[in-house]
C-alpha cells in the first residue's frame, strides 16, 4: 500500500512539465529586467548627495575651505547650474538608450536572445562600476560621466525587447494582460531595490551606491547565460501559438470544404488528432523571416500606442529621476529619507500595473484603459502638487495613488500591448516581429523618457509648479493619441451587445 503523498509533493506534482518550464521563464525574465532598474535608479538617489544644503553639514575641524556654501558638495555639481548638469547626465543617458531601442530589437531578432542578454547585462554592470568608480578615483570632470551614461544607456537597450521575446514566446493571449501586469511589477520591484540599495550608501561613500548595483547585474547576466531557455520548442514544450492554431484560427482553412469535413466526421472519429491529414504547413509552419521596420509600423495599433507611450513614459521617467530631489526640495528630508520616500510611487505602480492587466482582460480593452487612468492621473499630479506634502499621511497616500495611476498604464503597452501588436493577426503567426514591435513602442517611448528630466531640469529652477503642469500636459496628451483606439474599442462593445 502506498503512503499517502506530502502536501508539499503533492502540490508541487500537480503542476505539468509545460507550467514548471514556463513559471521558471517568468522568474528568470522577472529578475533579469528588476537588475536592469535596479541599476538605473542609483543616479536619482546619489543627485541629493553631490548637491547638498552644506549649511545643514556639521563640517570637519580639519578642513580648510573657502566657500561655506558648497563645501560638502561633489564637483563639477557644487555650482548654480548643478540642475542643468543633472539633466545632462539624465539625458545622456536616456537618449542613448531611445536611439539605441530602435535598432536593439533588430539585433533582438536575428540573435540568440540568451547571448543577447548575458552581454548586454555584464557590459551594463561593467559601466554602472564605472560610474561608481569616480568617487574612488576623485574623477570630478562632467565629460567622464556623461560618456559613461551614454555606453550604459546603450547597453541597457538589450533588456527589454529581448526579455518581452523571450516571455511572449512562453505565454499565450488569453491571461496575457494580467499575467504580464505581475511580471511587469519587476520595473517597480528595481526601482525600490535600486533606491534602498543606493540609499544605504549614498551618505558615507556614494560610489557603492553604483558599483553595487552594476554587480547585481553583471551577475544576473552570467545566470542568465547558464538558464534563459528562449523558446518552448527548445525543451520540447507545448508552444502557446500552435495550440491556438489547433483549436481555432490556423484550422479555420479546413472548415470551408464542408464534403471534406464529412469525410473526416464519418471515416476518422477515432483517429488521434496527429494522424488527421492536414499539410504540415497549414499548422506548423510559420515565417521565420524578421519582419523589416516600415511592416512592423504598418501593423494597426503600433503608431497610435507608441506616441502614447511617449508622453506616459516622459512623465513616469520624470517621476523616476527626480522624485527623490522634489521630495528632498520640497518636504526638507535628506537624500536617504527621500530616496526611501519615493519607493512609495514605484509601489503603487506595481499595483496600478496588475489592476491594468486584470481590467484590460476583462473588457478586451487596452486603450481603453490605459486611457482612463491617464485621464484620472491628471488631477491627481495636481493635487499632489499642492496638497501632497502637507502631511506624512497626505504624502504616503497621494504617492501610492499617482505612482498606481501613471505606471498603469505605461506597464500595460509596454508588456501585454507590445505582445499583442507583435502576434497581431495580420503577421500570419510570424512570431518574430514581436522584438521589433516591442523595440519601436518603447524606442518612441524613451523619446519621451529622455525629454522628460531634461525639461525638468530646465524648467525646475522656475518652480516646481511648473514642471508639474508639465507632466499634465504630457499625461493628457497620451490620452488623446487614444481616442481612436478607444472609439473603436466601444464599437466593438457595442455590436456585441443585444
Amino acid at each position: 500500500m502506498k503512503s499517502p503523498l506530502a502536501p508539499g509533493m503533492r502540490f508541487l506534482t500537480s503542476f505539468s512539465r509545460d507550467g514548471c518550464y514556463r513559471g521558471f521563464i517568468l522568474f528568470l525574465t522577472f529578475l533579469f529586467y528588476t537588475a536592469y532598474h535596479l541599476s538605473r535608479k542609483p543616479i536619482s538617489i546619489v543627485k541629493g548627495e553631490l548637491h547638498r544644503n552644506c549649511s545643514t553639514v556639521i563640517r570637519p575641524a580639519d578642513l580648510n575651505i573657502t566657500n561655506n556654501e558648497t563645501w560638502c558638495d561633489w564637483a563639477p555639481f557644487d555650482q548654480d547650474n548643478y540642475q542643468t548638469l543633472f539633466g545632462i547626465l539624465d539625458n545622456c543617458f536616456l537618449v542613448a538608450y531611445a536611439i539605441g531601442m530602435f535598432f536593439s530589437g533588430i539585433f533582438g531578432e536575428r540573435l540568440p536572445l540568451r547571448y543577447y542578454l548575458s552581454f548586454g547585462m555584464i557590459m551594463s554592470g561593467i559601466f554602472t562600476c564605472l560610474f561608481g568608480l569616480g568617487f574612488y578615483l576623485k574623477i570630478h570632470s562632467i565629460y567622464y560621466y556623461a560618456v559613461i551614461q551614454v555606453f550604459n544607456g546603450i547597453m541597457q537597450t538589450t533588456g527589454w525587447p529581448a526579455v518581452v521575446a523571450c516571455v511572449g514566446n512562453w505565454f499565450g493571449k488569453g491571461k496575457r494582460g494580467f499575467i504580464m501586469g505581475v511580471w511587469n511589477s519587476h520595473t517597480s520591484v528595481g526601482n525600490i531595490l535600486g533606491s534602498l540599495i543606493a540609499g544605504a550608501f549614498v551618505s558615507s561613500a556614494w560610489g557603492l551606491s553604483f558599483i553595487v548595483p552594476g554587480l547585481i547585474i553583471a551577475s544576473t547576466g552570467v545566470l542568465c547565460f547558464f538558464f534563459l531557455v528562449e523558446k518552448p520548442e527548445d525543451v520540447n514544450c507545448t508552444t502557446p501559438h500552435r495550440h491556438r492554431e489547433q483549436q481555432s484560427s490556423e484550422t479555420e482553412p479546413l472548415l470551408q470544404n464542408s464534403s471534406h469535413i464529412d469525410r473526416t466526421a464519418n471515416g476518422a472519429i477515432n483517429v488521434e488528432p496527429s494522424e488527421v491529414t492536414v499539410e504540415p504547413s497549414e499548422v506548423t509552419v510559420e515565417p521565420t523571416e524578421a519582419i523589416s521596420f516600415c511592416e512592423a509600423l504598418s501593423i494597426p495599433g503600433v503608431v497610435e500606442f507608441s506616441l502614447c507611450l511617449l508622453f506616459a513614459k516622459l512623465v513616469s521617467y520624470t517621476f523616476l529621476y527626480w522624485l527623490p530631489l522634489y521630495i528632498s526640495n520640497v518636504a526638507h528630508f535628506d537624500a536617504k529619507e527621500a530616496g526611501d520616500m519615493s519607493t512609495l510611487f514605484d509601489v503603487g505602480g506595481i499595483v496600478g500595473g496588475i489592476a491594468a492587466g486584470l481590467v484590460s482582460d476583462y473588457t478586451g480593452g487596452r486603450a481603453t484603459t490605459c486611457c482612463f487612468m491617464l485621464i484620472a492621473a491628471a488631477p491627481m499630479l495636481f493635487l499632489y502638487n499642492y496638497i501632497g506634502q502637507s502631511s506624512i499621511g497626505a504624502t504616503v497616500g497621494m504617492l501610492l495613488l499617482c505612482g498606481g495611476l501613471v505606471n498603469g498604464p505605461y506597464a500595460l503597452i509596454t508588456t501585454a500591448v507590445s505582445a499583442d501588436l507583435g502576434t497581431h493577426e495580420s503577421l500570419r503567426g510570424n512570431s518574430r516581429a514581436l522584438s521589433t514591435v516591442t523595440a519601436i513602442i518603447d524606442g518612441t517611448g524613451s523619446v519621451g523618457a529622455a525629454v522628460g528630466p531634461l525639461l525638468a531640469g530646465l524648467i525646475s529652477p522656475t518652480g516646481w509648479n511648473n514642471v508639474f503642469y508639465m507632466l499634465i500636459s504630457a499625461d493628457l496628451l497620451a490620452c488623446l493619441f487614444l481616442t481612436r483606439l478607444v472609439y473603436k474599442e466601444a464599437q466593438g462593445w457595442c455590436r456585441r451587445s443585444p
